[in-house]
């Protein structure tokens, strides 16, 4: 018996990956993450399967579902909304797994600020401008923020920004980043990305709270800042550059073909 953990992806069924897909149609039992994932996902779960939402349950109750499967030698698929190695809880799911004995696999999906920086039709890193882009949050009800994770000091670098799990406090993320990124700062917020209820909001620093307070956004949405967002005067990449010598194009590209 081996539990599978599997990043479900953002939104979108067909976002998830094909071993997901594969190993969800071979357990018959599945835990998924409530509303966060998408409903379609579940009809590749086998006829007969144990289907458990585990969004009213405790980790203690999770695990007890797990801790069934096991004795009873049934492959267990934990679907996660997004990727693993991110906000999922898994650390604390795992560390009880080796505690049990239990083993498990873990399958990654497609991460929620991919898939909205998708649908915002951006690259997050623009050669020149940003080489960097940090994946933060502020402080739940869950998670504290460790202190010194502080929006300022990400701010400090120029990098992008993908804040997580804060749109409820966007008044507060765009007042400790204006005196870094400047108001005028290209900023947007991403509900539901790849949903049917995707809402897309682009803005500046100092707009992007109104524009989320219009739209009534509560919940799973993205907020990014940074001038990435909106580049159009920066230098290309040496990367496709016809002069450009690299392992599998030695010398340069002749007549716009690599050699």
């Amino acid at each position: 018996m081996t539990v599978h953990f599997i990043g479900a992806g953002p939104g979108a069924a067909d976002l998830i990956t094909v071993r997901g897909r594969d190993r969800i149609a071979a357990c018959p039992v599945c835990l998924y993450a409530g509303s966060l994932v998408a409903p379609e996902i579940l009809t590749w779960c086998p006829p007969g399967t144990r289907i458990i939402d585990t969004a009213p349950l405790s980790l203690d109750a999770i695990m007890d579902e797990i801790a069934a499967a096991h004795a009873a030698g049934l492959d267990v698929a934990r679907l996660h909304s997004g990727d693993l190695s991110i906000w999922s809880a898994l650390a604390e799911q795992l560390r009880r797994l080796d505690r049990l004995g239990i083993p498990y696999t873990l399958t990654p999906g497609v991460p929620a600020f991919a898939a909205a920086a998708s649908v915002l039709g951006r690259e997050l890193t623009v050669p020149g401008l940003t080489q960097s882009v940090v994946l933060t949050r502020t402080s739940g009800r869950a998670s504290a923020m460790p202190d010194r994770e502080r929006l300022s000091a990400f701010a400090a670098t120029g990098a992008t920004l993908a804040i997580h799990l804060s749109i409820h406090v966007v008044e507060k993320v765009a007042a400790e980043l204006v005196p870094f990124y400047g108001a005028d700062c290209p900023s947007a917020a991403v509900f539901r990305a790849t949903w049917p209820d995707e809402t897309i909001i682009r803005g500046r620093l100092a707009d992007i709270p109104q524009l989320v307070s219009a739209k009534n956004l509560e919940r799973t949405a993205i907020i990014f800042v940074g001038p990435a967002l909106d580049a159009a005067d920066f230098r290309e990449s040496a990367l496709y550059a016809a002069d450009y010598d690299r392992r599998f194009r030695p010398n340069g590209a002749v007549g716009g073909v690599s050699s």
